[in-house]
């Protein structure tokens, strides 16, 4: 029963809020689905006019692959393995030698049925696979599935002889996403170690809506997910069934949010980290819910959790009396949970019991308040601060990716059949212009694949509802974004102080430079009813892809102070009148050339990364910004936030010219940090005049002096940067599992530095487990 609830949680209907005004040919807002029972995904039925605008044959290459279009036949007994990989890997797609491209982009869609496999699948670089969302259909792993594979789907294969080397640098591998499938590997012996995924990815990547169910039989050794490396990413809206291990995983920093562990031995193990975030995880009749190397992991951060007929809720590898392994644990429910906290080898930290144990906030590691070292500390600590308008039921709120999985195929509108082109050459403003003040409210507007330029603001009312094909792109471009003293909003969600819905999925925001004057994302918009003004598997992607004209031809990071090379003045701007709910975000303001085998570094600039002046609620969770000049995130005068597990990195050309420079000036007019003398780099956050604002997990790193690495490649290189983080003291901010690398300082308040990264040493990366201003 458990289960069956659980499902419907997971893949349960997007029911849409009412929007406040309408586009010009709606006479009622959309409210619902209206697809018959028996219909198909309406992605499968809508017309596929997506393309690969930089691709060499543009019209020839296919972007959206319907894997029974390849000869899979989908019914549980013929062997779909080498169908599903000409689905993938068809055309000159970027696979084993290619490093990274973005010219070769693909959808690979899954009809209702069960695809029976027997060897593992590489997912190539720049990938979606999604699986229709009414019904998800099985990967099922036969019984003669190869027991050398790694895993049923693959995201960074192994070279065989290769000596460990794989097909991607997994630190750049970006661009992939699997939503909306059931994997089954019961068929395999419980014996054969049966992965289903092997997620080795980085940035600008998501596991979403996904169904896991493994062999539970005695001495399983089945896994739903393995990741040994990579750096950043997100998964939520997941059910394991069964199984040795749910998730096997290591990463620098990730966030999972909502995920179902059921019978399996383990529900989680973890090697190493700097930092992980677990929102919203339930873990049911395991041995152990989390098993963890105190020698490999940095943090992790457990929110908002319920255990049942579990052992051990987490169990770390060894005792320790010092800060190694920093562990926050906050509103956690626990039932017939003999050990909330304890040690391979039977000590127990923290008891539980045969009934009912909740524990509030329950930390291990260095505790700080204000300018004081509170010191290590294994205990309970003060309750965590939260704004009522971040949660439901007790709880932050989350939510998933609305998939529009009831709506009907004339519920949808592709900008294509109402004359945008998406080719990378043609300007679309007038025509998405004319498309979202027709439509925006009453359909769901479907942006197919492509490059979409705009030369003047594009706005997108609120009431809309966009789906993205393979992440389509739309780019801001010409004189009047490049006046950098006279910055323009490229795309506007919302006009200032609008009320009502906006959704927007699948879309990458970007600038062909350049663009010294683009706003790139400004969001105005407020909805009424939680998540309802949000984006997922979104991103801003500024320079290092095809068609940027920000590449290394143009920007080699020899080149410093290029004015050919300005991508943004601010990438995304939350007003103050607006709230949001971003997802899995990243702005990315590229530091390499994506189409380049090696991953040449580039030096391009974007004053600043995220200015939020919003008065909330805002959920930013699993979010990046990385490399904007000035600041990467900026609170000023905002109000309540939740901040799950940011993670920046400062620009590797820094302190050659420090910040502002160059061209770039400080503005108070858009709330710009000031820098001492010691500070010569970006500020990773940078917080004044807020309140209500909650940084759960955070990873804030600076890996560069002048593109030379030597003096912060080591745990005890603490001088690429002097300061990372400031807040004000007008502030009221909470902040746990702080990781920082390569910094001097890890918080400073006003401006003056507080906690030194000396005093925190954790593995590679420095960790402050607790901060509140008193």
């Amino acid at each position: 029963m458990l289960f069956h609830l659980t499902w419907v949680l997971a893949f349960a209907p997007t029911h849409l809020a009412y929007v406040a005004a309408l586009g010009s040919e709606c006479t009622v807002p959309l409210c619902g689905g209206n697809a018959p029972p028996n219909e198909p995904y309406w992605l499968e039925k809508v017309k596929h006019q997506g393309i690969a605008a930089y691709n060499p044959d543009p019209t020839g290459y296919k972007v959206f692959r319907n894997v029974k279009d390849y000869g899979a036949i989908g019914d549980g007994v013929a062997d779909d393995t080498e169908a599903i990989l000409r689905a993938i890997s068809t055309g000159p797609r970027c696979g084993q030698d290619c490093g990274s491209s973005t010219i070769s982009p693909a959808t690979v869609y899954f009809p209702q049925g069960t695809y029976l496999v027997t060897d593992s699948i590489p997912l190539y670089y720049y990938t979606e696979v999604i699986g229709d969302a009414r019904k998800p259909p099985t990967i099922l792993a036969a019984a003669s599935f190869n027991p050398a594979a790694l895993a049923i789907f693959d995201a960074d294969p192994y070279i065989p002889g290769g000596n460990g080397n794989q097909w991607y640098v997994n630190q750049n591998n970006f661009f992939r996403s699997v939503k909306n499938l059931q994997f089954d590997t019961t068929l395999v012996p419980p014996e054969v170690v049966a992965t289903c995924i092997h997620w080795q990815v980085s940035q600008a990547t998501s596991l979403y809506n996904l169904v896991f169910k493994l062999s539970a039989a005695n001495g399983t050794q089945h896994r739903a997910v393995q990741m040994e490396n990579g750096s950043g990413g997100f998964m939520g809206d997941l059910i394991i069934d069964g199984g040795n291990i749910g998730l096997d995983v290591g990463n620098q920093q990730f966030t999972v949010r909502n995920v179902t562990i059921n019978d399996s031995n383990t529900g989680v193990r973890m090697a190493w980290n700097w930092g992980w975030n677990f929102q919203g995880i339930t873990i049911n009749n395991a041995q152990v819910g989390f098993e963890v190397s105190v020698d490999g992991v940095g943090g992790i951060a457990i929110i908002d959790a319920v255990v049942r007929d579990t052992l051990v809720f987490y169990r770390s590898s060894r005792a320790t009396d010092r800060l190694q392994s920093s562990i926050v644990l906050n509103n956690v429910q626990a039932t017939n949970v003999s050990t909330i906290v304890g040690i391979v080898g039977g000590e127990t930290i923290l008891a539980g019991s045969a009934g009912h144990t909740y524990v509030d906030t329950w930390v291990q590691g260095n505790v700080y308040a204000g300018h004081d070292f509170e010191g290590y500390t294994q205990d309970y600590i003060a309750p965590i601060s939260k704004d009522w308008s971040l949660l439901e039921d007790g709880r932050i709120f989350g939510k998933g990716r609305p998939m529009y999985a009831d709506y009907d195929i004339t519920q949808i509108i592709s900008v294509k059949d109402h004359g945008a082109k998406g080719d990378g050459r043609t300007d679309d403003t007038a025509a998405l212009q004319k498309i979202l003040d027709r439509f925006s409210g009453c359909k769901i507007i479907f942006f197919d694949a492509g490059i979409y330029l705009v030369s003047d603001t594009l706005k997108i009312p609120a009431g809309v509802h966009i789906f993205g094909e393979t992440w389509a792109v739309i780019a801001g471009t010409g004189s009047k974004f490049s006046d950098i003293d006279n910055p323009k909003t490229v795309v506007q969600v919302g006009a200032p102080a609008s009320k009502g819905t906006a959704e927007i999925g699948g879309i990458v925001f970007s600038t062909r430079g350049p663009t010294a004057g683009a706003i790139v994302l400004q969001w105005n918009v407020y909805s009424e009813t939680k998540g309802c003004a949000g984006m997922w598997d979104s991103y801003i992607r500024l320079g290092g892809a095809a068609g940027s004209e920000l590449q290394l031809s143009e920007c080699p990071k020899t080149d410093v102070g290029n004015r050919q090379c300005f991508a943004a003045f601010l990438a995304v701007h939350l007003t103050r009148h607006s709230n949001a709910y971003f997802e899995g975000t990243w702005i990315w303001l590229a530091d390499h050339d994506m189409e380049t085998l090696n991953s040449n570094q580039t030096t391009i600039y974007s004053g600043r990364g995220l200015l939020s002046e919003s008065q909330g609620p805002v959920w930013l969770i699993g979010t990046g910004s990385e490399h904007h000049v000035i600041v990467n995130y900026n609170l000023a005068g905002a109000a309540n936030h939740y901040i799950g597990l940011p993670q920046t990195e400062s620009p590797y050309y820094q302190p050659n010219p420090p910040p502002p420079n160059p061209l770039f000036t400080t503005l108070s007019e858009w709330k710009d940090p000031s820098f001492n003398t010691n500070q010569t780099s970006a500020w990773g956050l940078y917080i004044t005049k807020s309140r209500d604002i909650l940084v759960f997990g955070a990873g804030l790193y600076s890996f560069f002096i002048n593109y030379d690495a030597s003096q912060c490649s080591t745990a005890d290189r603490l001088n690429c940067q002097s300061e990372i983080l400031n807040v004000d003291s007008r502030t009221e901010v909470s902040i746990y599992n702080l990781a920082t690398v390569g910094t001097t300082y890890q918080l400073s308040i006003d401006s003056s530095p507080v906690i030194p990264a000396a005093g925190n040493g954790n593995g590679f990366s420095r960790t402050v487990t607790a901060w509140t201003p008193w």
